[in-house]
């Protein structure tokens, strides 16, 4: 990035609320049905018809938005957005314009070697999601034809907005990446952007350095509906490359929506930007201004469960390392299995340890998720306790887990099933000690010559001769007693 530019992005990001019913019907939100089953006249815009609110909708907003820090407006009301697009049968969209639901929050990101800095929200306002358009081709500019699933059309959203506060890609992913974590811990949404539950519209600017303008005046692209938080940084990235590169050269940046492909990592044209003015907006005559008694807002308030940022404080006080507890803030579910775990086995550090790296690394490869882990706390906890108890080392620990991965078994039946107990007998180490010691003389010689790496060696030999089940703590003592004891330094 050049030193002549700096970059400016605000993110409008649209969340679907996980209600049992539409926004305004009770057609099921379900996803997955077949195409067209879950719509009625009302979600179809048939005429006549009337939308009713739904009070659960509602209420998850408001709980979003007292979670990002927003002021939450006593009266609110509906606007008709008037748009023509294949997958909105009404033409026109239910959504909130000049009086959101809440308005002035904000999020904090925590750039790597940075101070936090805190990302302004500018409004939150609730609104109607459109049907989908399955395009037959790789693409909108590519298909050969488009299928139309209203299915969609009529599910409740929130759109979050942000100010145009973040400066790269990189913030834009911390961004979302807290965004979603906030609103994970309120069970308000799916939060699946691979199927739409969640979507983000990236608004890219390049701004010349000691432009005194308003931020408004810059052409701005809008990258829409990106499906993934990698490919909203990918998008932005390519984005800031595009204009600038345009920009060197002299050319005007068009104001313009711009989809992004991911196969080729590149953004591409749409249509021209539309404004506020374009929509028309008018009071929706339908329903009556949306009003909020203040001990409903304070009821939600109340509820409210731990957040993130509270989160953070409560496992530093614990004396979880920063960068162990930021996994598990942003990860609701491992947060979950870790609460879990740790309330059966006091020793948090060891369940974090093991949780952040082996079992980790098991859930990844296998394509699970914490909630759904083969191995669940009460296993894990288990493994360990054999630990505590010397009946396995750790190396032989990692090995279990494994096999609990793989056969769904519990610890103490793979430790018997494969006889793994950990040799803890002095004697029986000792015998296999003095034939190490015996076989490998010249490493003996190296050690009592100063060499430590030896020692390193010789353990390893009797771990080798023991199938890994000497204890190793036990293995250590018992090879430099004997040396102590029969050997003499090299002259």
């Amino acid at each position: 990035m050049s030193q002549d530019y700096e970059v400016i992005i605000g993110l409008e990001v649209h969340v679907e609320l996980k209600t049992a019913s539409k926004l305004f019907c009770g057609c099921s939100t379900e996803f997955g049905a077949d195409p067209n089953t879950h719509t009625c006249p009302v979600c179809l815009g048939m005429p006549g018809v009337l939308p009713v609110v739904n009070g659960e909708a509602v209420r998850m907003a408001v709980r979003s938005a007292l979670a990002l820090n927003c002021t939450v407006h006593p009266q609110s009301k509906f606007d008709r957005k008037q748009y023509f697009y294949p997958d909105l049968p009404k033409a026109y969209q239910i959504s909130q314009y000049d009086q959101p639901l809440a308005e002035f929050g904000w999020v904090v990101i925590r750039p790597e070697g940075q101070e936090p800095r805190k990302i302004s929200i500018r409004r939150i306002h609730v609104e109607e999601d459109a049907g989908k358009l399955n395009h037959l081709g790789q693409r909108l500019g590519d298909a050969t034809g488009s299928l139309v699933d209203l299915n969609r059309a009529g599910v409740p959203l929130i759109e979050i907005v942000s100010e145009p506060d973040l400066r790269s890609a990189e913030e834009a992913r911390l961004y979302l990446i807290e965004l979603r974590a906030s609103l994970s811990y309120l069970d308000v949404s799916d939060l699946r952007m691979e199927e739409g539950s969640m979507r983000c519209d990236a608004n890219v600017s390049l701004r010349p350095r000691g432009y005194q303008g308003s931020l408004e005046d810059l052409p701005r692209v809008e990258i829409k509906n990106v499906n993934s938080i990698r490919n909203v940084q990918r998008g932005i990235d390519y984005e800031v490359m595009r204009q600038e590169q345009l920009m060197s050269q002299g050319e005007r940046i068009v104001k313009e929506t711009r989809g992004f492909d991911d196969a080729q990592g590149r953004t591409y044209s749409q249509r021209s930007k539309e404004e506020a003015n374009d929509y028309r907006y008018f009071p929706e005559p339908d329903l009556p201004p949306l009003i909020l008694e203040q001990g409903f807002i304070e009821q939600i308030k109340n509820s409210m469960p731990a957040l993130p940022d509270a989160i953070r404080e409560d496992l530093r006080a614990r004396g979880i390392p920063a960068k162990d507890a930021e996994v598990l803030v942003l990860d609701r579910e491992a947060y979950e299995y870790w609460l879990e775990a740790v309330a059966l086995y006091p020793h948090e550090r060891t369940v974090t340890n093991w949780m952040l790296s082996d079992l980790a690394r098991l859930v990844n490869v296998r394509g699970e998720s914490y909630r759904r882990a083969t191995v669940g706390p009460s296993q894990l906890v288990g493994l360990l306790k054999l630990i505590d108890s010397g009946t396995l080392s750790g190396r032989m620990a990692k090995d279990v887990l494994e096999a609990m991965f793989e056969t769904q078994q519990s610890p103490e039946a793979i430790v018997k099933e494969k006889g793994l107990s950990q040799i803890t007998d002095e004697g029986a180490i000792g015998e296999v000690v003095r034939s190490v010691l015996q076989a490998n003389p010249s490493v003996v010689d190296d050690y009592l010559s100063g060499k430590e790496k030896a020692l390193a060696f010789l353990v390893g030999q009797v771990m080798k001769a023991t199938r890994g089940q000497a204890k190793p703590d036990l293995v250590n003592r018992l090879l430099k007693e004997s040396i102590a004891r029969d050997y003499r330094a090299p002259c």
